[in-house]
C-alpha cells in the first residue's frame, strides 16, 4: 500500500460548468492536468488564460512538474488550454486514439484540416502510462463521442462526459459519432468497478446547490437519475434520445471543436 496517496485538486469553471483537475504523485511531484479550459469570449472572439493560469499557479505553488495534459474527449462546450499549458509548463498532450474518427467526421462535415493535430500521444483502451511512480490507465468509454476516455489513477477514475453527478444524470449522445447505446454500455463498464471507487466528473451544472465533482460508483448506482441500478439499455436509450432532441447546441461548439480536434488553444 502506498504511504502517500495521489493528490487531487478540482477547478470548476462556472461559465462552461467544466471541471479541470490537477493530479499529482506526492512522492515524485509529477503531475497531470485533465481537461484544462481556455477562456473564450464568443462575442469578441477573443481567448484569455485566467482559468489555465490558475492551474499553472497551483503547479508552481506545490512545486509540481507537469508530465501529462490529458483530454477525456474532444470538448464541444469549451476550448481546451492544452497547447497553452504545454507551452508554459511542458508535458505531453494525450487523448484517445479514436480521435482520428472524430477528426475525419468533423473534417467531412466542415472542411476542417486536421494534419497538425497537436497531440503527443494517442492512447489505446487499457493502455497504462506513468505519473511519476504511479500507474495510470486509459479506459475507452464511447457514446458521448467515439473517442471518450476515462483515466484510472489508483482508486480514482476521471470519467469525462460519461456521467454527471447523480442529480445531473448523463451526457448527451447526439453529437456526430455519438451513440446512446454505446454510452449506456460505457456507463455500465464504469459502474462495474468496485463500489468505493471515486469518480470525478468533467462537468457540474448546479441548481440550488454548491458545485460538486466527486462521487462514487456506489452513489451513482443508488441515485443517478438516468443510470441507476436497474435501468435497462432500452430504457436509457429511449430517455437519452428523447432528451437529446430537446437540447440546443453548446454556445461555443464551433470554435471549440475547430480548436480541440487539433489539441486546443
Amino acid at each position: 500500500m502506498r504511504l502517500m496517496p495521489i493528490a487531487i485538486e478540482g477547478f470548476h469553471d462556472p461559465i462552461t460548468g467544466t471541471v479541470s483537475y490537477v493530479v499529482h504523485d506526492p512522492a515524485t511531484r509529477q503531475a497531470v492536468v485533465i481537461d484544462p479550459v481556455l477562456d473564450y469570449d464568443l462575442t469578441a472572439q477573443r481567448a484569455s488564460t485566467a482559468s489555465a493560469d490558475a492551474l499553472l499557479a497551483y503547479l508552481s505553488a506545490h512545486s509540481l512538474n507537469l508530465q501529462w495534459i490529458l483530454e477525456t474527449h474532444v470538448h464541444a462546450d469549451h476550448v481546451s488550454a492544452a497547447r497553452y499549458l504545454r507551452a508554459q509548463a511542458g508535458g505531453m498532450i494525450a487523448i484517445g486514439e479514436h480521435i482520428r474518427e472524430v477528426q475525419a467526421t468533423l473534417g467531412r462535415l466542415h472542411g476542417w484540416p486536421s494534419e497538425d493535430d497537436g497531440f503527443d500521444r494517442l492512447l489505446r483502451d487499457g493502455e497504462s502510462f506513468p505519473v511519476g511512480s504511479i500507474e495510470a490507465t486509459a479506459l475507452l468509454v464511447p457514446g458521448h463521442t467515439p473517442a471518450d476516455l476515462a483515466y484510472r489513477i489508483e482508486g480514482a477514475v476521471f470519467i469525462g462526459d460519461t456521467l454527471f453527478m447523480p442529480d445531473g444524470g448523463s451526457a448527451r449522445a447526439d453529437f456526430p459519432g455519438g451513440d446512446a447505446a454505446a454510452l449506456y454500455r460505457s456507463i455500465r463498464r464504469l459502474l462495474a468497478l468496485p463500489p468505493e471507487t471515486r469518480l470525478f466528473v468533467c462537468h457540474d451544472y448546479p441548481a440550488g446547490r454548491e458545485a460538486r465533482w466527486e462521487t462514487t460508483v456506489a452513489e451513482q448506482l443508488a441515485a443517478n437519475i438516468h443510470a441507476h441500478d436497474g435501468v435497462s439499455e432500452a430504457e436509457f436509450v429511449a430517455m437519452r434520445r428523447a432528451r437529446d432532441a430537446t437540447l440546443a447546441a453548446p454556445r461555443l461548439m464551433k470554435p471549440a471543436l475547430q480548436a480541440n480536434i487539433r489539441g486546443g488553444g
